[in-house]
């Protein structure tokens, strides 16, 4: 049987996973986590064989958690799955380590699959986030979005703010000073040219790194 762990903070969402998952016949889900810190803690307990992992989550978020696991177990598959088709969400997941990258509105159908493949060390990577990926290298340097210029933390720091975190939140969440998350909303506002945090709002929202 292939040892599954659930990372995503919504219950309902992991419930319909969870049964998918299970009517498969050849996997079962060991852990569920609705954040992500609590989502490395699981992998420390169940030591499961496939981890997936929502992008969008509470606290530690999925590119983070991908991060982290890939230091404490870099043996662990992970798969994304997500919301976002856009392709700077399928280029940060590859480079932060996860070996597939799923949409939320092609799990029912996929999942299983998706899970197989990584587990059996292949890479996944629906046909929508592979033709949003396809597309942003076609467009080469020509037509970079904003978002190449930006580091990992850059990116997770962006999606915070543009949700509204104050910086001592996003602080503790990373571990880091409020003088450092001041110093990363700093260089976001140069690199994207913006002058404020609701500027910073609209630009992730329009560039699909948070929903409206």
């Amino acid at each position: 049987m292939i040892k599954v762990l659930l990372a995503d903070d919504h219950s309902i969402v992991r419930a319909g996973l969870r049964r998918i998952v299970e009517e498969s016949g050849d996997m079962q889900v060991v852990a569920e986590a609705d954040d992500g810190r609590e989502a490395i803690q699981l992998v420390e307990k169940t030591a499961p064989d496939v981890a997936v992992v929502d992008i969008s989550m509470p606290g530690v978020d999925g590119l983070e958690v991908i991060s982290q696991l890939q230091t404490l177990h870099p043996e662990l598959p992970i798969l994304v799955l997500t919301m976002h088709e856009e392709g700077q969400y399928v280029v940060r997941a590859i480079q932060a380590g996860a070996m597939g990258y799923l949409t939320k509105q092609s799990a029912p159908e996929q999942l299983v699959t998706a899970i197989r493949k990584i587990h059996d060390g292949q890479r996944y990577i629906t046909d929508e986030a592979a033709e949003s990926l396809a597309l942003r290298v076609a467009k080469g340097s020509n037509g970079k979005s904003p978002l190449d210029s930006l580091s990992m933390r850059e990116l997770q720091v962006l999606r915070r703010l543009a949700m509204g975190q104050t910086n001592r939140e996003i602080a503790r969440s990373y571990h880091i000073s409020i003088k450092t998350v001041d110093t990363y909303r700093a260089r976001l506002l140069k690199k994207l040219e913006l002058r404020n945090n609701a500027e910073l709002s609209r630009f992730a929202i329009q560039n699909q790194l948070i929903e409206p």
